[in-house]
């Protein structure tokens, strides 16, 4: 008998009808005689809701009160896919991330998962019932509610399916699997059958809307195999594991772009030793994530800085900058929102020569000016003006040759 976990994400239990059509597709999978465990997400606008009332009663809600309430909406699910399961004749429980045995660190609203210990949850398929967990959510040692930040009901599915030994996880979601660009930029793009875990981690820190990088590491890390598939329909989707050889014959296996970025530089930093250090302990202490990190060559013994993060890091990382920039004697720090971030990622690049010169000209031919490179060993990032990154991503996409 296998134990299968399960993902639906908010679009795929955002009405009753939904909810039913998962309890369904549930059902069918128990009944094939395999132990299910299920991680929801909250109802499709639900977070959205209860953000808005937080801001209707408070214009800075603390960060522990917002994790009590944001997780209510993925308990809402749990318990009506539960009563849906149940009224088709199944036998189901629904379970918070605390009663699963999520345990995390105390960091709200981003919470990490230290521990996980099953016992409810195996008691549970162990009297022949489906369990519905909540995704998004723990608790920590002391008691208190957490959450887990974006992506946190897939990381959830992820970490349970590690901690259960499960043979199968699947990350139900609106669309068939992961593409090679976001087919709502670029109607051309195919689905992937296969990736490995490095290029689907490059392609999620890269803006793919489809997992979230920390999901994707945790699978890494534990070897989870996962396919990313729809709920709507039974077709295969993407499955994502550990690298086989053939897998570098694709020089490039897909597009990423991220838009709603940052570029923050900190002008005339002292060319010393420890200075980089200050600045990004800084941003470490206020929680900003940080992501293309580039500096200027040293010219009479002052350097630029720059970074960029998601623009809704701003408000944390101006105060914790301004602060170090005083403490450095740095010439001062400038803020532009409005670039976007776009990626070519393939583990093909580690044997083939000429990706990089490839891209720039194909951004040069459509007139798309680069203001920042990053490179690792599998991807090129580069950062562009947000208004022209839809056109980018075409360019870029048609140009390697990855139209279905």
């Amino acid at each position: 008998m296998a134990t299968i976990v399960q993902k639906y994400g908010g679009t795929s239990v955002g009405s009753p009808e939904r909810i039913k059509n998962v309890a369904r597709r549930v059902l069918e999978t128990q009944q094939a005689g395999n132990k299910v465990v299920v991680v929801v997400s909250a109802m499709s606008g639900v977070t959205d809701s209860l953000i808005k009332l937080s801001r209707a009663v408070s214009d800075q809600p603390s960060e522990r009160e917002m994790d009590v309430l944001l997780s209510t909406g993925e308990q809402t699910t749990i318990a009506l896919l539960a009563m849906a399961l149940q009224g088709m004749g199944a036998k189901a429980v629904s379970l918070t991330g605390a009663q699963a045995g999520i345990v995390t660190d105390g960091v709200h609203t981003k919470a990490k998962i230290f521990n996980i210990t099953p016992k409810q949850i195996h008691a549970h398929l162990d009297e022949g019932a489906a369990v519905i967990v909540a995704g998004f959510q723990g608790q920590t040692a002391q008691g208190e509610i957490t959450t887990l930040g974006r992506g946190g009901s897939d990381l959830t599915a992820i970490a349970l399916a590690g901690a259960l030994k499960a043979d199968k996880c699947e990350i139900c979601t609106d669309v068939d699997g992961v593409y090679t660009c976001d087919p709502r930029i670029v109607p051309d793009a195919r689905k992937i059958d296969t990736i490995s875990y490095e290029e689907m981690l490059e392609m999620a820190s890269s803006g793919s809307k489809i997992m979230q990088s920390r999901s994707v590491e945790f699978a890494s890390k534990f070897g989870v195999l996962f396919e990313v598939r729809s709920s709507f329909n039974q077709n295969p989707g993407t499955i994502v594991k550990e690298e086989t050889p053939g897998m570098e014959d694709v020089v490039i296996r897909g597009v990423s772009i991220e838009r709603n970025q940052a570029k923050v530089t900190i002008e005339g930093v002292p060319d010393k030793t420890g200075t980089a250090a200050k600045i990004f302990n800084a941003l470490a202490a206020a929680h900003v994530v940080v992501d293309v990190i580039v500096q200027t060559a040293p010219h009479e013994g002052k350097t630029d800085i720059s970074f960029t993060t998601n623009k809704d890091e701003l408000e944390k990382a101006g105060p914790a900058l301004e602060a170090v920039a005083a403490l450095i004697g740095a010439r001062g720090v400038t803020q532009t929102a409005g670039v976007a971030k776009l990626s070519v990622v393939g583990i093909g690049m580690r044997t083939h020569s000429g990706v990089a010169a490839k891209l720039f000209d194909l951004l040069a031919s459509g007139g798309f000016n680069i203001q920042m490179i990053s490179t690792s060993e599998i991807k090129i990032a580069v950062i562009l003006d947000e208004n022209s990154i839809a056109e980018a991503a075409k360019a870029v996409h048609a140009g390697f040759g990855l139209a279905g």
